[in-house]
Formats: C-alpha cells, structure tokens, sequence
C-alpha cells in the first residue's frame, strides 16, 4: 500500500515528522509539493517505473516547459540536489534513517532531534535511486528567478542556522561511510628551505631574486568591456613583494587582446600569454599560467570581468599562506553590479568552513570562495581539469583532504553581477550539465577519501599487529596479557 503525503517543501523536514510518517501505514511514501497537478494517479506510475528503489523521482513539466532532472551519483551529497516536486520513498527507508537519529548526537543534535534536516538525512540514508527519465505529470513552478539569482541562496545569512544542521547530518553521514577527513591528517608545506632561503619552485632557473613572488592569473576570453577594469585592479595592488599579473588570452576576437597588448607594452608587469592551444577551458588556461617560468610562488585568481576590493588585497592573500602553511587561501568578496553597487546577500564569506570540518562540508555546498589563491608547486602536481565550470571547485575538494586551507574573512574581491556573465542566466539543460559535472567530482572525491581511509587503516592495524609481537618478544607483560 502507498500512503501519500502533501509537503510544503521536498528539502525541509523535522524529524518528528519523519518518525511520525515511520509509523505509518504502507510499505511506500509518495511524498508531494502542493504545486502538482493531479497528484491522485501519480503513486502508481511511480510505483510501476521503481518499486525497487528506496526512492524514486521523475521528470516533469511546469509553467516554464519540461523539467529535466539528473541522476544520482553515489549519493545525493549536496543537500539543494533536485528531485523535483514529487517522490516515492520506501518505508524501509524511512524507518532506517529513523534508527540512525541517535547517532546525530555526537554531531550536536540534542536528542537526535532535527528542524529541517530530516529529509536530507533520509536521503543519505537511501541505497538505490530510481529516476524516471522522462515527465510524469506537470507542476507549477514559482520561483521564476534566473540560475545568476538562485546560485547563491546558500550562503544567505539567513539560512545560516539550516546550514548548520545541515552539515551536521552530512558529517554523521560521512563518519558512517568512512569517508571523514580527520584534521590532523593534513600537514602543512614548509615557507623556506632548511637554509631559510626561499624555495626554489618560487624562482624559476634563470629568474633573479626579484622575479615575482605572487602572480594574479586572470583567464579570458571577449571580455573587451571589463578587462581593462579587471587588469588595472591588479596592477594597482600595493605590496612590499614583487608582483606581476598573467593574463592567458585565449584567442579573443572582440579586442580584448588589442586592449593587453597596449597596456603590457606601457607596464611590463603585464605577462600577456596567448595559447598555442585552441581547446583550452578556464581550467587549462590556468595551467598554461602555472606553467610559465613568470609565475611566482603564490598564484591568485581574479576573474576578467571582477575587481579587487581594495589595494591590499594581494598584500593579506599572501599574508594568509605564511600562518600556517596553506597549500590553497580563499577570501570573501561582495556582489555588486556592474557598477559596483551593493546586491543581496551582500558579503559572502561562507563562514560555514571551519578548520575541523571544512574539508568535509564542502563535498556539500556548491563553491568555496572567492578569490582563490595557490601554491605553484601543489598547482603543478595537482593540475586544474580542463573546464570552464567548476574547475576550482576541483582543485578545493582534491586539495582539501591533503593539505590546509586558510581563510581571509575580510571583504577583498568584487564579484560583478551583469548581463555578460557566463552564468547570469543558465538553460536549464546546462544547469543540470554543471550540477552533473561537481555531483561527478563529489562522488569521486568520496569514493577516494574512503578508500584513503581504508589504507590508513590497515596501515595502523599491521602497525599496532607488529608493535605487539615485538614487545611479546622482548617479554613485555602486558603484550603477554594481551
């Protein structure tokens, strides 16, 4: 029997309301938006495509054309992931995720108790999804705003506490699995060699000692109306370390090569580097930056359509590396408009990222950050993917696990809101390309801490094994007792 369910929300649950769904009747749940047109028939079709899954989800159609979804890779790791707005859930299901609420304790959820979480944790706590790649009945949609508008509503302070609970579930979920970073893993990379001179990776052979130690890479491509702004905000950084600015031009044809070359012919801090290739995305290019014997030890990103926020913001990006070792620095910026007017939310800083967990979470959340910031060697064992989304995102998850990360709370960077940018205003088809594209790294990244684990693992189980047929040997009391 299926027992169906009208929700104000398929994210939002407390989990007084899943256990009181638990012990419901049924073997299934159709749970429902109010917004699905005739939702009666609809349990049976779903039933008859997926009745072996414990969750099942459907293509649909609204106001605004067909609505496609994306398949499940792993898990649903990110807590927005789109199910559309109607699902069949088994009650085994259901019921175990309501077994697994104590173990939200340790995370700190008093008395495994859950406002909004409980159905990201029930989706976590699923085994098989089923999605029927084709629609099954028609909704309205009434959020109207543009992919530019939508892709920030998680980090809106004002769903700062639903975060919180978030994480927490997604952190039991990842101890669960075995696939947790433990902090004290991560070591940090040395500032000087043992003679305290510099490393040598910061000065290429040939480079004298007043090459640059930081380098702002700015990829581009037709950006004729904002690359002048974009360049001029970095030329002007005041630091007391040699700097220069690497613009990899890949193969613009609006000008915007005409503009670099006139203004590197005037300042010779300019590095204007034009690819052989012609198959570069935003990632390759950076590598072509990396690569160039003008590139200094720290490499900080500036889009070409973005700005710096203040003079010092090159200054206290570097600064951050030299705390504590940072492999990867990531700062906080302000959305604007073209003409730097403030827009909402205003300050992001994703103060969600802690040292104990931040590697964690952010296998969660869709971004990290802006400005991004690396050290050049770490960049040329662990190169950018070749792609012009996400491909920072890349470098944060692969790099987090391994090495530390450092933060910059302030304000330094601009990130421009206007009609040019490549993801003001998405297709839904290429939104669902770009989630299916960080779901992929997600789960890979997954799949790849839990097997770090695993090796850690047996690596202090054949350790502990050893130490203990030693002291037997040696005739250690205790090992006897053992």
């Amino acid at each position: 029997m299926i027992v169906s369910k009208q929700l104000p929300s398929l994210r939002l649950l407390s989990s007084d309301e899943l256990v009181k769904l638990s012990r419901s009747e049924g073997s299934h749940f159709f749970l429902y938006e109010g917004d699905v047109v005739g939702p009666g028939a609809l349990p049976a079709r779903f039933s008859a495509e997926g009745e072996e899954a414990d969750w099942v989800y459907a293509d649909y159609s609204d106001n605004e054309g067909a609505h496609p979804l994306i398949d499940v890779q792993d898990h649903p790791f990110r807590d927005d992931f789109d199910f559309g707005k109607a699902v069949l859930v088994s009650k085994e299901a259901v019921q175990r995720a309501v077994e697994l609420l104590p173990t939200l304790k340790k995370e700190g959820c008093l008395g495994g108790k859950l406002k909004w979480a409980a159905l990201y944790h029930l989706k976590l706590c699923c085994r098989r999804f089923q999605h029927i790649s084709q629609p099954l009945f028609e909704a309205q949609e009434k959020d109207l705003r543009l992919s530019g508008e939508k892709q920030f509503d998680y980090v809106n302070p004002s769903q700062r506490a639903v975060q919180q609970e978030m994480e927490r579930v997604f952190t039991a979920f990842l101890k669960r699995e075995g696939a947790w970073v433990d902090p004290a893993c991560r070591k940090p990379l040395p500032e000087t060699d043992a003679d305290g001179s510099s490393p040598s990776f910061a000065h290429p052979p040939g480079a004298g000692r007043d090459a640059a130690l930081a380098s702002v890479v700015i990829p581009v491509r037709n950006r004729a109306r904002t690359i002048a702004d974009a360049v001029k905000s970095a030329l002007s950084q005041q630091c007391s370390f040699p700097f220069n600015v690497i613009v990899v031009d890949n193969h613009s044809t609006d000008g915007t090569t005409e503009i670099l070359s006139k203004i590197a012919a005037s300042d010779s801090r300019l590095i204007h580097i034009v690819p052989e290739r012609t198959d570069l995305g935003i990632g390759g290019c950076w590598n072509e930056a990396i690569q160039s014997e003008a590139c200094g030890r720290y490499a900080v990103q500036l889009d070409s359509d973005d700005l710096y926020a203040g003079t010092d913001t090159l200054t206290k990006m570097v600064e951050a590396f030299r705390k504590r070792g940072a492999a990867m620095v990531i700062g906080s910026y302000k959305m604007t408009d073209f003409n730097l007017n403030p827009l909402p939310p205003g300050l992001i800083d994703h103060k969600e990222w802690t040292d104990e967990n931040g590697a964690n979470n952010a296998l969660r959340i869709n971004g990290l950050g802006a400005p991004r910031a690396f050290r050049r060697e770490v960049l040329l064992k662990h190169p950018f993917p070749n792609v012009s989304y996400g491909e920072d995102y890349a470098l944060g998850l692969a790099l987090s696990s391994e090495y530390i990360l450092e933060r910059v709370w302030d304000s330094v960077y601009c990130c421009r809101r206007w009609e040019g940018n490549s993801d003001a205003a998405l297709s839904r088809e290429k939104v669902n390309a770009n989630n299916a594209y960080k779901d992929s790294l997600r789960a890979s990244a997954f799949v790849a801490r839990k097997a770090a684990n695993a090796a850690c693992s047996a690596d202090n189980a054949a350790r502990s094994a050893e130490q203990t047929r030693t002291d037997a040997k040696e005739g250690n009391p205790q090992a006897k007792e053992e």
